[in-house]
């Protein structure tokens, strides 16, 4: 059903969200963002798909399905760690609090999982057991459990640059944050985590392993930043069929979304050459997935928006604040 509803929309997709009467605009992989004077951000979500260090597509509905399951999250861990969000004006997007990010993302695993350099199952496979200052036992399999959940915290890359893998020791070192500050942001971040498992595992999920961006505010309170438990920030796995699958030797069932990456991956070379033309069942197929997962994750229905120019949308939304800015 939803494949079907999606087929009459794919051109309904915000591209770009530069909206003049802003200030102090700045465009990021995904989101465009403004500082208004008053110390709020307004963030609004794209659908632009990021991959390779370029943007391959637009995926409809993929910047309201982000904002959407980061709401859903940041509302249901706000007892456990104040997060920056202020005001929810359009599906699209979040106004927050303005904060100076902390230059450290801290990354929570509970399985032997990844693709990446930078993930625990590639450096584990490659015959390395000491990583970001923990040290894994002997044996463990593909896609297992951890004896408990690790932090594998990386620098956070401001300038466009690759993160790179870090340990507490290291990040006290050089100076990125205080060791109280380090101290206050795993226990923040082993709450969300465990909230957040939880509250999945309730969903049949498996909340897999995450990434969190915290911040500082005026007063030099640790805010939670940008998004949570998002399909983009998080892997999940379907919790019914993973036991078979670990003990058979298969790849979890997830939410797999990228289709768009692994099909242009497979006809160039994405960093150097252009992208060949997306077909338009790949770019629904993969608006589908974004769709399911915000249903199953959050347990509630995706309401998609009423007709019209989203960004006319958006900017009748924000008109209150241009006299503001």
């Amino acid at each position: 059903m939803i494949r079907t509803e999606l087929m009459g929309q794919l051109d309904r997709v915000l591209a770009d969200a530069t909206i003049p009467e802003l200030p102090n605009h700045y465009r990021g992989k995904v989101r465009d963002n403004y500082d208004l004077p008053d110390g709020r951000r307004v963030l609004i979500a794209t659908d632009r798909l990021s991959a390779f260090d370029r943007i391959l597509a637009l995926i409809p509905f993929k910047g309201q399905v982000l904002t959407q399951t980061a709401r859903f999250w940041f509302e249901a861990t706000a007892d456990l760690c104040p997060n920056h969000a202020l005001d929810y004006p359009d599906p699209n997007v979040v106004i927050g609090r303005r904060l100076d990010i902390l230059p450290v993302e801290v990354v929570v695993r509970d399985y032997l999982a990844g693709t990446t350099g930078t993930s625990i199952l590639t450096m584990y496979k490659a015959g390395q057991r000491e990583m970001y200052g923990v040290r894994l036992p002997d044996g463990l399999r593909d896609n297992q459990r951890l004896p408990q959940p690790i932090i594998t915290p990386t620098s956070k890359a401001f300038d466009g640059g690759h993160d790179e893998p870090l340990s507490a020791e290291a990040i006290l070192a050089q100076g990125l944050v205080s060791a109280g500050q380090w101290r206050q942001l795993t226990d923040y971040a082993f709450a969300l985590f465990a909230r957040g498992q939880e509250m999945a595992a309730r969903q049949g999920l498996i909340l897999v392993d995450t990434k969190y961006e915290f911040g500082t505010d005026r007063d030099g309170r640790i805010v939670l930043a940008d998004e949570i438990h998002t399909p983009d920030s998080s892997r999940y796995w379907m919790a019914d069929s993973y036991p078979a699958r670990f003990a058979a030797g298969d790849r979890p069932e997830s939410f797999d979304k990228d289709f768009v990456r692994s099909w242009v991956a497979h006809r160039c070379d994405p960093y150097k050459d252009p992208i060949p033309e997306i077909p338009a069942d790949l770019i629904a197929g993969t608006a589908e997935v974004y769709i399911r997962a915000y249903e199953m994750i959050t347990g509630q229905t995706f309401r998609f928006p009423p007709a019209g120019p989203i960004l006319e949308r958006i900017r009748g939304n924000l008109r209150g604040l241009f006299q503001a800015a």
